[in-house]
């Protein structure tokens, strides 16, 4: 739809009178250098304040005299029967002094409670228990698993995760702040097999945990994420719980966290492994629904996106949020045509070029220093060459009809994700 009207903006562009055409270069102009304006502000701050979140947490863990508070683990599961038990199996592994696991089958149709029943039973320092109640999504799992919790810190992960053992130590020392409700862990691919999900792995890196690590030094993380997010059993009760109203059940009960005035902080170490879309279709649904879920979470909390007083971080936090998920889509996508037509029709190839130039070589710099920071593969920076141009605005035109779908309150459904067992 988005690439249908500008092609007819082109065509029409095209055949405008001289004076039209020559005031299109000029806004051209301008609006590359705003563009530019934005794009370089942009990363800078993210860059710079993920820096100084990262030099604030740098160094291990020191695990002398600390305290460690037993844990609950939530794992919501619906028909992930093919990775359940190697979830499961991986968080006996955790290095962590006492904890439970609560697997809540949600009315799954495959044998994920037969997989996650044949480990329930005691393992030393850690206990597994298994329940199922009917089909009602995740939110509705995560509420019973909840109910369920015998312990005041609560990790909330997905089934398709697997954790690394010093997750849980990692993050807990952040509750030592009775000002901290929850803590925002590192998502990282683990099924870096194809260009898509090689993609998706430096998405999560420079894209999102940059900006996490940004908000990180601001104790204001606007989406603790699915895959892994600890959070006082008391602050998720007095909110609440979660709310089945929105598809972006991670991103609503982290505003919901936000807006009663408790921090949240990021934690690198803390770090789990998903399983990403290997199809260009299945990571087509997963951020449409993302996309409108974040919309959704933002509409019941509009009031706060007006009031950047008292809360200047939060308020920045959210703006930031809505940025990302609409106007920075339609910035980007208008960008890109703008410019190949201003290229085409007025033989200025030159400033096409360089514009892929300026933008590649930024993308370059933000990869590499968001690598180094997360410590990761060097191999992965080379992707950086077709990120953008093809990746991020393949992404930002879904975010587009998401938006437009969503404004239009078209009807939408969860559209589970296949897995095909990778963790």
């Amino acid at each position: 739809m988005v690439a249908a009207i500008g092609a007819l903006l082109l065509v029409w562009a095209a055949r405008a009178p001289l004076e039209v055409q020559s005031f299109i270069v000029r806004v051209s102009v301008v609006t590359l250098v705003l563009f530019l304006i934005i794009l370089v502000g942009r990363y800078f701050t993210l860059l710079w304040f993920g820096y100084l979140h990262h030099l604030e947490s740098g160094g291990e863990v020191k695990k002398n005299g600390i305290e460690y508070p037993p844990v609950s683990l939530i794992v919501p599961a619906y028909n992930e029967g093919k990775v359940i038990e190697s979830a499961l199996e991986s968080l006996l592994q955790l290095d962590y002094p006492h904890y439970e696991i609560i697997v809540v089958d949600d009315g799954s149709t495959d044998d994920t409670l037969a997989n996650a029943s044949s480990m329930a039973g005691e393992y030393g320092h850690c206990r597994i228990r298994v329940t199922t109640k009917k089909n009602g999504g995740k939110a509705s799992a995560l509420n019973s698993g909840l109910a369920m919790a015998e312990h005041p810190i609560v990790l909330c992960m997905d089934a398709d995760s697997r954790l690394e053992p010093q997750t849980i130590k990692s993050a807990v020392v952040h509750f030592h702040d009775p000002s901290v409700g929850a803590v925002a862990g590192n998502v990282k691919v683990v099924n870096r097999r194809n260009l898509w999900t090689r993609l998706q792995a430096l998405e999560y890196i420079e894209g999102l945990n940059m900006a996490r690590r940004a908000q990180g030094f601001l104790a204001a993380v606007n989406i603790v994420p699915g895959p892994i997010g600890l959070f006082r059993r008391d602050v998720l009760v007095g909110v609440g719980g979660y709310d089945r109203d929105t598809f972006a059940e991670d991103a609503d009960i982290t505003v919901k966290i936000l807006t009663r005035g408790w921090k949240i902080r990021y934690e690198p170490r803390a770090v789990a492994w998903t399983e990403a879309p290997e199809r260009l279709v299945d990571l087509i649904q997963q951020r449409y629904r993302w996309t409108r879920g974040i919309l959704q979470a933002l509409g019941k909390h509009r009031r706060t996106l007006a009031l950047p007083l008292p809360d200047l971080p939060l308020w920045l936090s959210l703006i930031q949020m809505g940025f990302e998920a609409t106007v920075w889509p339609i910035m980007n996508v208008y960008g890109h045509l703008f410019f190949a037509y201003v290229a085409v029709a007025f033989g200025m190839s030159e400033m096409l070029l360089a514009w892929w130039t300026l933008l590649t070589l930024l993308d370059l710099v933000a990869a590499l220093a968001a690598v180094g920071m997360e410590e990761e593969q060097l191999s992965l920076v080379p992707y950086a060459l077709i990120y953008r141009f093809f990746f991020i605005l393949l992404i930002d035109v879904v975010k587009l009809c998401s938006t437009l779908e969503e404004a239009l309150n078209m009807r939408m459904t969860w559209g589970k994700l296949e897995r095909v067992g990778r963790i």
